[in-house]
């Protein structure tokens, strides 16, 4: 996130959170201070792990193959002692910025930086600072969040809103879930749907904000978070929610493009993109 956040030339950029004392927290320690990215409020501890997602590909031709996932997370809860310190900190970063982006994206519940205290903490300086761009991207609680702009894929909008759902996802289904979120959050909501685009909430209106299409193959790791970029860096200088949207879009379009790595978007390169898809 913080790589995407870089690459559309963000003045200043802080990880707030906690790393465990070991190799990972090390090697993310040394690539977030690569970027510029302002690590005080990221706390070191030897109680937990620091998350990892590791994906092995296979290099192959034309491009390559990916195997499963193999997710290092912690299997117990979250620590008070951290929880106050993740606070602590959260709240001495708000005035410095003008937005917060929560990454929710560990599905066991209590067990990463964004816990239910955390959420509760996110909802209360969404509540009492209008002016600041709050946002979570949540991967399976989004329908936890209060106050906060939410971000989700459409699957994940439709479990939220009806647990243990199967079946076929459609634009009306969509749109409800997205709804039911918004009413949920008292914020905007937007829900991504693949190559179909955006469904975007806001004020109880809904629109769908098509993809931009690409030739030839993709790899669509990271496009969550080139999208989130978008619409938060679009969001602050005063973008509609389709606007964002469409940015969102734009972005995701340039980083699927980029093959066996998790890639980024400038923002010239979406205004290259903007002009080709209005061609």
């Amino acid at each position: 996130m913080t790589n995407n956040l870089s690459a559309l030339g963000v003045g200043k950029i802080y990880a707030v959170g906690f790393v465990g004392n070991d190799g990972e927290g090390f090697e993310l320690m040394q690539g977030l201070g690569a970027t510029g990215v302002i690590t005080d409020y990221l706390y070191c501890t030897r109680e937990a792990f620091t998350p990892t997602y590791i994906k092995p590909l296979f290099m192959k031709e034309p491009y390559p193959e990916e195997t499963h996932r193999l997710d290092i997370r912690n299997r117990h809860e979250t620590s008070a002692e951290i929880e106050e310190i993740v606070i602590g900190n959260l709240y001495n970063v708000c005035d410095d910025v003008d937005a917060v982006i929560a990454l929710d994206q560990v599905p066991e519940e209590n067990t990463g930086v964004i816990t239910a205290r955390v959420r509760e903490t996110l909802a209360e300086i969404g509540r009492s600072r209008p002016e600041l761009i709050v946002y979570a991207d949540s991967r399976a609680h989004a329908l936890q969040y209060k106050n906060v702009i939410v971000k989700c894929n459409h699957l994940e909008a439709i479990q939220a809103v009806y647990p243990g759902w199967e079946g076929t996802a459609d634009e009306d289904l969509i749109a409800e879930c997205a709804l039911s979120l918004s009413e949920r959050t008292g914020r905007q909501v937007f829900v991504t749907w693949g190559e179909n685009g955006i469904v975007a909430v806001r004020d109880n209106e809904v629109s769908k904000v098509p993809a931009v299409r690409v030739e030839g193959p993709i790899d669509i790791c990271g496009a969550g978070d080139s999208a989130t970029a978008g619409i938060v860096c679009a969001l602050c200088r005063g973008a509609s929610a389709e606007e964002a949207a469409m940015i969102a879009n734009l972005a995701a379009s340039i980083t699927i493009q980029q093959i066996g790595t998790t890639g980024t978007a400038t923002r010239e390169a979406i205004l290259r993109r903007f002009k080709e898809a209005a061609v």
